[in-house]
């Protein structure tokens, strides 16, 4: 009896391990009080627009599009690119266009973080605005990002990440629903106070405030962190919308989760100094929404584990019902390439993916380039 109990409170305790980032920790998070900014009247800040690019020559045409109507509508607007060793001409569209972009080619394959270093170097802008080469932003969304810096404790500003192509997979509407809850996470830390790290898609700090890092590193998160670090804010902007096509393909978004991952548990090593000396509130956040779901996939091993142990304790007949039933639903989910069945092994595989690669990155193996997926 007391071994059985055992096992069902592992099983609970995995449960609301894995349910912690997604349902626990946004029911805490509205109970805190709202940490309101404080704008006052400043002279527009000047701004800088960055991103890399590899292989995106089929993306390329609509993005320098969207760059052209940026900048019309703030002229002042500077644009860079960094070129990451493209073979498909990237750097050869990007070029054609200098009166709009400025163009640094990189030597080879260098990653993203090499890439980034370089364009904060070579900006004048007083913002440093950080975007993704297939991502497309809204009319005003510069004009709304920079107005957030009239506070002059708001060290950085997120925008809102949209994303296009939710019904086309499995694989893409679990990808979009998992976003869509990120994003309010995130509005919710901006509220009371701090978002703790940003993505590519759009984001932007002071320049003062840009950090070294060094290339291994998943820049999206050191350059952000580097806010909070300072004792600034990094507040999120609802109204900032940035556009861009989800992954469909399960294997794209495995490899994809598996080098975000890898690179997030590297950093976090980098960081996790500074980490340490952060506000009590922020620690709480960052190790709910990030540290917890890294190690979701164990949660999950773990409770299943138990919960088989627990089965066959109470009556193997249970035990091999419950995993015909488990196999039957991971075998039609993964032949699925939609609805509910196939929604769940796409969360599994998710958390698979992560596991993989946070044990990579344990193991010393890390990624600094990235290969555009091709069923975006």
């Amino acid at each position: 009896m007391a071994i059985n109990l055992i096992l069902a409170a592992i099983m609970l305790l995995c449960m609301v391990a894995v349910l912690w980032p997604f349902l626990f920790y946004p029911f805490i998070l509205r109970m805190v009080p709202s940490k309101p900014e404080h704008p006052v009247a400043t002279a527009p800040s000047s701004a800088s627009l960055l991103f890399c690019a590899y292989n995106e020559a089929a993306a390329m045409p609509e993005k320098l599009v969207n760059l052209a109507m940026l900048k019309r509508q703030k002229p002042d607007l500077e644009i860079l690119a960094f070129d990451d060793g493209s073979s498909d001409g990237t750097g050869d569209l990007i070029a054609a266009q200098g009166n709009l972009v400025t163009l640094i080619r990189g030597p080879g394959r260098s990653g993203k973080a090499h890439g980034m270093k370089q364009l904060a170097a070579r900006a004048r802008g007083d913002v440093l605005i950080f975007t993704d080469a297939n991502v497309l932003l809204d009319e005003d969304a510069i004009a709304r990002l920079l107005g957030r810096y009239a506070d002059p404790e708001v060290g950085g500003v997120l925008g809102s990440l949209h994303y296009v192509g939710a019904d086309e997979s499995a694989t893409a509407s679990v990808g979009s629903l998992y976003w869509r809850i990120e994003e309010r996470l995130k509005d919710e830390e901006s509220r009371t106070g701090n978002v703790l790290g940003a993505d590519g898609s759009i984001f932007s700090i002071r320049k003062t405030l840009y950090p070294t890092f060094p290339d291994s590193v998943l820049d999206d998160l050191t350059v952000s962190m580097a806010v909070v670090f300072a004792g600034k804010r990094l507040v999120k902007a609802k109204d900032v919308i940035a556009r861009e096509r989800l992954v469909t393909a399960r294997r794209d978004e495995y490899r994809r989760k598996v080098r975000i991952a890898a690179r997030s548990w590297h950093t976090h090593g980098h960081l996790r100094p500074q980490l340490r000396r952060m506000a009590a509130i922020d620690r709480f956040k960052y190790a709910s929404r990030k540290i917890v779901r890294w190690f979701g996939g164990v949660f999950i091993l773990i409770g299943g584990v138990a919960a088989g142990a627990l089965a066959m304790r109470l009556s193997p007949v249970l035990y091999m019902g419950g995993a015909i039933a488990v196999a039957l639903v991971i075998w039609i989910g993964v032949r699925a390439k939609s609805g509910p069945l196939a929604a769940l092994v796409d969360v599994l595989i998710a958390y698979a993916a992560t596991l993989q690669g946070v044990v990579r990155a344990m193991t010393g193996r890390t990624v600094t380039v990235w290969n555009p997926a091709k069923s975006r």
